[in-house]
């Protein structure tokens, strides 16, 4: 049985054109103009993903995403512009319940015959979500939310931090041992979760990729540092490690690391080494790190996302001795980039991700 699509989209040239693109291969559609009318749909029918525009006159999409992930949690594909207010609406979007998002430059519309194969296996992976499983998401999202308020109430956590932020970032630090994460399609929220769940006093750096373009990865750090008792910040070329700070891999470049004369181990932004669909890539993280840090000074985690990214990674470091964990399908939104490394052989470990949270604020020496 063919699965059915909601395209939501205030264009009618971009309706007609995801019509003919998915419709070419095997999913039913139906159309919405705006939110308003989604919502009404969505009440009749019962759809297996949703594509949702952001910016449509009558009720735009991310107030149509609130009462969709309210009423009826569906999967939804966010249609967003490769702008900085673009990379706030599309946040606010993963905040709020949507699954993912394929991204336009500027106020173009999207470009179906060149994105045609992303839009298709991102919307291919987030309709295979189940419902129960994305009301339990939405549960843990609920109670998420409820304990940034709280976070937001203690106002005194971030002025403590932000008052030695400066004194922390100039200050050298001895890097003995490293944390690496990486993620993709339904990753935001749970790095987000990790960032500020960590001690103010966590004793190593924290170093995360995150499949994102460049002006996203600076909205996402910029957010989720506001919500955390340690540093988060996008990482910079050139810029010393420092134990306690959360680094985002910046979008459309590779995180790497290199060893100074002095010692100093430093971050350094570079093209990449082969050939990476994805940029930043986990797996460019990775084997860095193996050049820099012994098998036992490298915590790595791979947590949900589509495709392979982090697999050669993963099997490397194991290889050398290092213990790696996997996100486990039980948890995993996208059970795609833990799966192959775990087929690989390249996870020590699979957890669900609330253990997997557990893991990473445990670690102390």
């Amino acid at each position: 049985m063919d699965k059915k699509i909601l395209i939501v989209d205030d264009s009618s040239l971009i309706r007609k054109h995801l019509v003919k693109l998915f419709e070419s291969n095997s999913y039913e559609c139906d159309t919405a103009k705006n939110g308003q009318e989604a919502i009404k749909k969505i009440d009749e029918f019962d759809y297996d993903a949703i594509t949702m525009d952001i910016n449509m006159p009558v009720m735009d999409g991310l107030e149509a995403i609130a009462q969709i992930m309210k009423s009826n949690p569906t999967p939804i594909l966010v249609v967003s512009s490769i702008t900085t207010e673009g990379a706030n609406e599309t946040l606010e979007a993963l905040e709020l319940g949507a699954i993912d998002y394929v991204t336009k430059p500027g106020q173009y519309r999207i470009d179906v015959d060149n994105d045609g194969a992303e839009i298709l296996e991102k919307l291919h992976a987030i309709s295979n979500i189940s419902k129960r499983r994305l009301k339990l998401m939405m549960k843990d999202k609920s109670d998420n939310i409820k304990l940034k308020k709280t976070k937001r109430v203690k106002t005194s956590i971030e002025s403590n931090k932000n008052t030695s932020e400066d004194e922390l970032l100039n200050k050298s630090s001895s890097v003995k041992k490293i944390v690496l994460i990486g993620s993709s399609t339904g990753g935001p929220g749970l790095i987000e979760r990790i960032c500020t769940s960590l001690p103010k006093n966590f004793p190593h750096p924290v170093c995360i990729v995150q499949h994102m373009p460049e002006q996203f990865t600076t909205s996402f750090a910029t957010r989720i540092n506001k919500l955390s008792k340690v540093i988060v910040k996008e990482s910079e070329h050139g810029e010393e490690l420092r134990n306690g700070v959360v680094y985002i891999a910046k979008g459309g470049i590779h995180m790497h690391f290199r060893k100074k004369v002095s010692g100093k181990l430093v971050i350094k932004h570079s093209g990449s080494t082969t050939q990476r669909f994805f940029t930043p890539s986990v797996d460019e993280l990775y084997l860095s790190a193996t050049d820099i840090f012994a098998p036992d000074e490298i915590f790595p985690v791979l947590l949900t996302g589509i495709g392979d990214d982090g697999a050669e990674g993963m099997v490397s470091m194991k290889k050398n001795g290092t213990y790696t964990v996997g996100e486990s399908e039980d948890s995993a939104t996208v059970y795609g980039m833990p799966r192959v490394a775990y087929e690989n052989g390249g996870i020590s470990e699979q957890m669900n991700f609330d253990k997997i949270l557990q893991y990473i604020v445990s670690i102390r020496e």
